[in-house]
């Protein structure tokens, strides 16, 4: 134990009655809803870096939260430190997984063999935390943007000693990931991209980009590694251009690349609002593509243009999303990462558990909501009457290819009908979900 957390009790299923704060509200965790448990179906995970890495500074201001293991400078001790203040809060939190990236949890480190040499020490300890306890790993990912060295990209950077860098952080944190049980392992670009096209051969950094996802996905296989991999779209920040925008993007490159039934995405929300799609919009294109692997929930600030990372709170979108996750058949080897922080006026303690308790609570309302609305599916049974025209007839000729052009037009010749209007019912489904949120 680290002795932050000690005056926190764990946390507790209570019922919406509860006026207790450091309690769960809706996410009672061996509820059955649709065959499995509310735990099963979410798949909870908390995130490293934004709870443990990050001591609450900005651009313009020092931190304000005052976590003792970011006192100093990060060498074994404070690593050691930091861990224990993880694995302690996970299991007051009781959550099932957790997330993290290498740097998140190391020694800092300058050289490549003292990358390695901290790395492997702070795993061991990660291994005997997880052995002893009940959070396991969901995902780990390699840090490619925070140190200096990557300002210009680690797959796509013009150095390729920079990227030989890069390859050893993601094989040691691959092979780490593999030998914790994680159940996936996610490549973020943040700084897979450019600022100015006036510097940058956009074809050769994919064509990096495209042998450094191969080489990963090669190495997956070489360790017997049995998880997803998966990449993170985002359209920007900190690059001014990121080649992963969103998941239509990151599908074209997989397929450009012969990586299309190898690697998935992780989704986040305020990824894909800063696209410009919303977020089931995104869950609904990876359905459709095969590639729906994980999601990072969190929200933006529509007044900000930029991922503030916020705890989310809304719970029309979380049923939303939550409904074409169950249609699409439910997290497999993903889950519910909480890639969230807590605002940096929030700075006591039992605020990481405010956030997170309300991130929980949330995903447990929206998963019931999502279970009852697809239990009597009235948006499928629309769409299925709407589109019924293309299982029978010209459409579904049209489908099987066994139409030529010249004949579909001639069909609507022969026919000589111009088709009647019908209604796409916007306003009527709107109310639907309006109605099946609560």
């Amino acid at each position: 134990m680290s002795g932050y957390f000690d005056h926190i009790e764990k946390i507790k299923y209570e019922g919406p009655e509860s006026s207790n704060a450091l309690a769960f509200k809706y996410y009672d965790p061996k509820k059955v809803v649709l065959g499995k448990t509310i735990e099963e179906h979410l798949r909870v995970a908390s995130c490293y870096w934004h709870n443990f890495c990050w001591d609450g500074h900005d651009i313009f201001g020092a931190g304000t939260f005052g976590r003792p293991w970011l006192k100093g400078a990060m060498d074994q001790t404070a690593a050691t430190q930091k861990l224990d203040a993880a694995f302690d809060f996970f299991d007051r939190l009781g959550q099932p997984f957790f997330c993290f990236h290498d740097t998140d949890v190391m020694a800092a480190a300058e050289t490549p063999r003292e990358h390695v040499e901290n790395f492997a020490a702070i795993v061991d300890q990660i291994e005997a935390k997880m052995d002893a306890g009940s959070t396991q790993l969901l995902w780990g990912t390699a840090n490619l943007f925070s140190h200096p060295r990557y300002m210009a990209g680690g797959a796509t950077n013009p150095n390729p000693d920079v990227t030989a860098f890069a390859a050893l952080q993601v094989k040691h944190c691959l092979e780490a990931t593999h030998r914790l049980g994680g159940s996936g392992y996610v490549l973020w670009g943040g700084r897979e991209g450019y600022d100015t096209i006036l510097n940058t051969r956009v074809g050769h950094e994919m064509e990096q980009l495209g042998r450094f996802m191969n080489m990963v996905v090669e190495h997956k296989h070489k360790i017997g590694f049995k998880g997803d991999i998966w990449i993170e779209p985002k359209p920007h920040e900190p690059t001014k251009h990121q080649y992963d925008r969103d998941v239509g993007t990151v599908y074209g490159f997989l397929k450009q690349y012969g990586l299309e039934n190898e690697v998935g995405v992780n989704i986040e929300p305020n990824h894909a609002t800063l696209a410009g799609n919303s977020f089931e919009h995104e869950i609904e294109m990876a359905n459709a593509f095969g590639i729906f692997g994980s999601i990072d929930f969190n929200r933006g600030d529509p007044q900000n243009g930029w991922d503030t990372d916020q705890f989310p709170n809304d719970l029309r979108e979380t049923t939303l999303a939550l409904y074409y996750i169950l249609k699409g058949g439910g997290f497999k080897k993903g889950g519910s990462n909480f890639d969230a922080k807590v605002r940096r006026q929030s700075s006591d303690a039992e605020d990481l558990f405010h956030g997170h308790i309300g991130g929980m609570d949330l995903l447990a309302r929206g998963l019931i909501n999502a279970a009852e609305m697809i239990e009597k599916d009235t948006l499928e049974d629309f769409k299925s009457a709407r589109y019924a025209g293309w299982g029978e007839g010209l459409g579904k000729q049209m489908l099987s290819g066994n139409l030529s052009l010249t004949e579909m037009a001639d069909a609507a010749l022969n026919q000589n009908i111009s088709p009647a209007v019908r209604s796409g019912k916007q306003e009527m489904l709107e109310n639907y979900i309006t109605n099946a949120v609560k």
